[in-house]
């Protein structure tokens, strides 16, 4: 909790929260990560649901810089996929119950 806390004063705000009033796509990705940190991992998991799959395809992206992977190309491009399908599908779902 103390790094949860402690990392509050240094998160950096959303513009576009800010300007418009409404959430991004990457709102919830800070505190997700001091979530995490803070060993919340189901809250880290319900504030950002893509969370995981961004810290594995970061993972891999550096085993295969360090490891020769085969097909490493084709799984970094479906991880990326994978990633713009959860963040946008939870942006959508989040977008939809703030409306009704």
């Amino acid at each position: 909790m103390a790094i949860l806390l402690e990392l509050e004063n240094y998160m950096l705000p959303c513009m576009n929260k800010q300007i418009f009033g409404i959430e991004c796509p990457g709102c919830g990705f800070q505190r997700s990560i001091s979530y995490l940190l803070d060993g919340n991992f189901i809250e880290a998991l319900k504030i950002y649901p893509a969370i995981y799959t961004i810290i594995f395809l970061v993972g891999f992206i550096g085993a295969s810089l360090i490891f020769n992977i085969r097909n490493s190309f084709k799984i970094k491009i479906y991880l990326l996929y994978l990633n713009a399908g959860i963040i946008i599908v939870s942006y959508i779902y989040k977008m939809v119950h703030l409306i009704h």
